[in-house]
């Protein structure tokens, strides 16, 4: 752009232009043409500061101001070439800039274009300080006005007029306030403004929070639902925010996870899961990888089955889900939970916390219960290898499972989507379940599951035998306590009929007690003919004698009935494997 302008009112106020006038001026001083190539905000604030040498008043704002303070910098446009320039006149509106939150923001934007000139004024610094310095304050205490970009697009926000806000009552200000108008600057302002909130002292959860909405902002694959509407209001209206490549995408998310604090549980494992799993899309760092994996392992318990549920971006694909990775992130958890524990011995679960159904809540517990159920998800993958499993799953330790019916229902998904699995395999693959800790409704499915090994199911017969015997010995304990209780008091006991019942409650329940007690017998003696017959199909299928020695060390060759089924063990079908499986256990 070429402006024809005068000699005097340019050389009067800048020491640079009076320079240049008198090195390329003509011989006899009526024509000079200069070239300004490197002169701060272009032609514009060119224009600006001519007319200020003319003596227009010109106005100034947030976004011009920046410029125009560079330029008169540039063009050493200070007190000596007269009273009042350009330098002096800029400074005193930045100042004024500096106190409100928006004018701020426009103003650190404005930098943008003449980063290195506004670097050398120091107005980065500040505008940057002076954000900070609000960010960490609360802006209710001193009446700054906060998110402009809200208020351009809500025309029902409250006016402020003379000092008073009019019309709708002003909403409650949270502490996220700024996270919106931060999040228009460039990466390595922003950067810079969340090192000095830092700085001053601000909860890493607050810096988290913004860290998390700028990344969202940005990073496609993190909020598919986000649009760049918002943008249409933002102040500089020539700016767009455009899909950046994935080479930018890929350096923004590793400064990203390089600034979110360290300290434990202030960013959500969700949100970690997801710029984890974004990270191997871009193929990000192995640095920025395996502080991701560090971060979502430290606070695994907090994290969801659907969020683990990572697609395997690798480029020979195996599996559907990324197992390894999952396996890298359980092993950091594993880690870290032994660092806490220190050498305090592993929990002991009470008993009656598992008849409850209510365990202990401890973070291992409700891992081992992420694990089981993400093993269940990836169990169908026919190309998931046995080995890779049995990894998986063996990494829990045994106590952090008050129940193992999750991993049970884990096995039993598998072994239906392998079906080609040896004896043997499958036998492995059981033992990472405890028989002894299976429910009753698991002890039921297993009992009757026909993709189980058979030692296994005989396993959990026995163990299922054993614990009704184990109930019925404690209700008989119970109910011997109520009739001495009832013969030291004496108390009489009342023939069973509704008056009675109502004239000695306890001895209803006693009564109840032997109902249930009644009931428990009968599943004994029908788990005991279960147990019967499976030995005499095993005599059939000519069983070899390591079978047989499985089976009399559980201890049903030797198993007597109690005083109390000696009927229903009486009978001649039943009695005769019972002598054939000692013969056969005496034989073996």
């Amino acid at each position: 752009m070429s402006f024809h302008l005068h000699k005097f009112p340019l050389l009067s106020r800048s020491g640079v232009l009076e320079k240049l006038i008198e090195d390329f001026s003509s011989e006899d001083g009526t024509k000079c043409v200069l070239q300004l190539h490197d002169i701060p905000g272009g032609a514009m604030s060119f224009e600006l500061v001519a007319k200020f040498c003319y003596g227009v008043k010109i106005e100034l704002n947030a976004m011009n101001v920046v410029s125009l303070r560079c330029a008169a910098e540039h063009l050493q446009m200070d007190e000596t070439y007269g009273e009042g320039n350009l330098i002096k006149q800029t400074e005193d509106f930045l100042n004024e800039v500096f106190g409100n939150w928006v004018d701020s923001i426009k103003a650190l934007e404005a930098c943008e274009e003449v980063l290195p000139h506004a670097e050398e004024t120091h107005i980065v610094s500040r505008c940057i300080n002076s954000l900070a310095m609000k960010a960490c304050a609360d802006p209710t205490l001193f009446n700054w006005p906060v998110s402009g970009r809200n208020s351009i697009q809500n025309p029902s926000a409250p006016v402020l007029w003379n000092g008073i806000y009019t019309g709708t009552k002003p909403r409650s200000i949270g502490v996220e306030w700024w996270y919106e108008d931060v999040s228009f600057l460039s990466l390595p302002l922003y950067k810079r403004l969340i090192m000095a909130v830092e700085a001053r002292g601000m909860n890493p959860e607050t810096i988290a929070g913004s860290l998390m909405y700028y990344a969202k902002r940005y990073l496609p694959g993190l909020s598919k639902q986000f649009s760049f509407k918002e943008s249409r209001n933002h102040v500089n209206t020539g700016s767009t925010i455009s899909s950046p490549s994935e080479r930018d995408q890929r350096h923004f998310l590793e400064e990203i996870v390089g600034l979110l604090p360290s300290k434990k549980g202030v960013t959500s494992t969700k949100f970690l899961l997801k710029l984890l799993h974004t990270a191997m899309m871009l193929h990000a760092s192995s640095s920025c990888r395996e502080n991701l994996e560090k971060r979502v392992g430290a606070q695994l318990d907090q994290a969801a089955l659907e969020d683990l549920l990572i697609p395997n971006m690798g480029f020979t694909v195996e599996t559907l889900y990324d197992i390894d990775c999952v396996q890298r992130v359980l092993d950091q958890f594993i880690l870290a939970d032994q660092a806490a524990a220190g050498s305090s011995s592993p929990c002991i679960v009470d008993e009656e916390q598992l008849v409850d159904g209510n365990p202990p809540l401890t973070p291992i517990t409700m891992v081992a219960k992420l694990v089981d159920g993400y093993l269940a998800e990836v169990a169908p993958d026919v190309n998931l290898k046995l080995a890779k499993f049995q990894s998986l799953a063996a990494v829990i330790p045994d106590y952090a499972r008050p129940l193992d019916d999750g991993i049970y229902r884990a096995i039993d998904i598998y072994l239906k989507a392998h079906p080609w699995l040896t004896d043997s395999e499958r036998e492995q693959l059981c033992r990472l379940m405890n028989c002894q800790k299976l429910s009753l409704e698991a002890c039921t499915h297993a009992a009757q599951n026909e993709r189980l090994p058979l030692r296994v199911v005989v396993q959990v017969l026995f163990f299922e035998q054993l614990r009704l015997r184990t109930s019925i010995a404690g209700w008989f304990f119970v109910s011997d306590n109520l009739d001495n209780s009832q013969g030291q008091n004496g108390n009489l006991v009342l023939p069973k009929n509704e008056d009675a019942t109502e004239a000695n409650p306890a001895h209803a329940e006693t009564e109840d007690h032997f109902m249930n007690i009644n009931d428990m017998r009968s599943r004994v003696n029908e788990l005991e003919k279960e147990c019967l017959s499976m030995k005499q199909e095993l005599e059939k299928l000519g069983k070899t004698k390591k079978r047989w020695n499985i089976l009399s060390r559980l201890g049903f060759g030797k198993t007597q009935p109690s005083s109390d089924t000696k009927a229903a063990a009486a009978a001649p079908s039943s009695s005769e494997p019972h002598e054939n499986g000692e013969q056969n256990h005496e034989g073996s």
